[in-house]
């Protein structure tokens, strides 16, 4: 599915990269090893711990790793360039993904219970409201200065946290990085 999503760059301009590859391949083991790690048979407390645990940690682990800027893996990417092609914060941009996915896997036949909807809703205010923690920027100063948190950032386009390029190519210093977003 990585890999199909990724189709959906080609409008956007985006560019896989390193992180990009790494995270459709550690993404799918990690998800196996997770379910062959955890009982069956939980409680309802466990299983509600789990599941806040984990919306909570993938907001945080989607802002560390996009915030690492090696490149974004296919959902964040069509994330972060749909934020810097409309204008819209990650939190709204990766909201509409995420229901999105919602209504298509529930129009397929798939189940959807409150920890889809709560996923679906929470993963991008998480996600935004982790970032400016964990994305790096150049320091003030000379363009050759150290590497420092992007803390206090405005969160409402991608140029605010420094996120990958997400028009392709460059990296920090790329135009891209510093442009506004097109319509704003």
């Amino acid at each position: 599915m990585g890999v199909l999503v990724l189709l959906a760059w080609i409008p956007l301009a985006q560019r896989p990269t390193f992180g990009t590859v790494a995270n459709i391949a550690v993404l799918a083991v990690s998800a196996d090893l997770g379910l062959a790690l955890l009982p069956e048979r939980l409680g309802l407390p466990a299983r509600i711990a789990l599941l806040l645990g984990g919306v909570l940690l993938n907001g945080l682990a989607v802002a560390v790793y996009v915030g690492a800027r090696l490149g974004p893996g296919p959902r964040d990417g069509l994330m972060t360039g749909l934020s810097a092609a409309t204008g819209l914060s990650l939190r709204r941009v990766r909201t509409l993904i995420e229901v999105a996915v919602l209504a298509v896997g529930w129009l397929l036949g798939g189940t959807v219970g409150v920890g889809t909807v709560l996923y679906a809703l929470a993963v991008g205010p998480l996600t935004q409201f982790f970032m400016p923690r964990f994305a790096y920027v150049r320091g003030s100063g000379d363009a050759d200065g150290p590497q420092r948190p992007c803390q206090g950032a405005r969160m409402e386009g991608v140029e605010a946290f420094g996120v990958p390029d997400v028009r392709g190519g460059g990296g920090q210093d790329s135009p891209a990085v510093r442009r506004r977003p097109r319509g704003r």
